[in-house]
């Protein structure tokens, strides 16, 4: 690591996408500008959404809706069309998984357990082979509560159990099966929304729980037809690294302007 210094002398440009930047960093920009002083080289940072749609579209404009542990979608013009003037980024969700975070894994895996919770209660016998499920994960349902309410990490544990869901369904619960449809037409109102009418109608579903199966995905795809006919479903083009370096590239030609709450440079 001592021949760092020297090796960004050859940099054009340094991307840097990271969770949290908009909510954990005091001044993201102030952030930005040491870096570019120290690295010796323009350099911006994003919002993990706008890397991973940088390396989903490319910089074609249309909407990614990215689920993971949580939800957001998140849109732009395009940047041929940024270049004209509209610089703008526009999000959907991700506002954690108290608030929001329609779709994602946090999201599965609670209605998972809620589900569940109803079976035990005798309320909806539906949730049975999703109490199974819980049992294994958790132990005794009345010990749930103090092992989720009062942990920082619940967000990543609750993620953990929508692959109980998502197994749950893959051997044709029904109950099971419902919840991760969801996820899909969850997902996809969120992109429709992120592309209102005034984007490129390209939509992409991506992140880990993508690997949900075609229930999840099929579901995405229907209800997108059914809400807009026009949209084209596409498949990513690359990862969020990828959209990492491509922020890079835009950075060292100046080609992609700050916006709060997405970019800083």
């Amino acid at each position: 690591m001592t021949s760092w210094p020297e090796e960004t002398s050859r940099l054009a440009g340094v991307g840097i996408g990271a969770s949290g930047l908009a909510s954990l960093v005091r001044d993201p920009h102030e952030l930005a500008v040491q870096l570019s002083a120290e690295l010796g080289t323009p350099t911006a940072i994003a919002i993990d959404a706008v890397t991973a749609h940088l390396g989903a579209l490319g910089e074609a404009g249309g909407a990614v809706v990215a689920l993971g542990t949580g939800a957001i979608a998140i849109s732009h013009p395009g940047m041929a069309e940024a270049a004209g003037g509209d610089h703008a980024w526009r999000r959907v969700d991700g506002w954690g998984h108290l608030l929001g975070d329609r779709g994602g894994g946090a999201w599965l895996g609670r209605r998972g357990l809620e589900a569940a919770m109803r079976a035990y209660d005798g309320v909806d016998h539906g949730g049975h082979a999703l109490l199974v499920a819980g049992r294994e994960r958790f132990g005794a349902p009345e010990s749930w509560p103090a092992q989720l309410y009062t942990r920082q990490d619940r967000a990543g544990v609750l993620a953990e159990f929508a692959a109980a869901v998502v197994g749950v369904a893959g051997r044709g619960d029904e109950t099971a099966c419902v919840l991760v449809r969801d996820a899909g037409r969850e997902a996809a109102k969120s992109g429709l929304a992120a592309l209102g009418e005034d984007r490129p109608a390209n939509l992409v579903l991506t992140g880990g729980l993508v690997g949900a199966g075609p229930l999840l995905s099929d579901a995405f795809a229907e209800e997108v037809a059914r809400q807009r006919g026009d949209v084209s479903i596409g498949e990513a083009l690359g990862d969020p690294l990828e959209g990492s370096l491509s922020l890079a590239r835009l950075r060292a030609r100046d080609a992609l302007g700050p916006q709060e709450g997405f970019i800083w440079s």
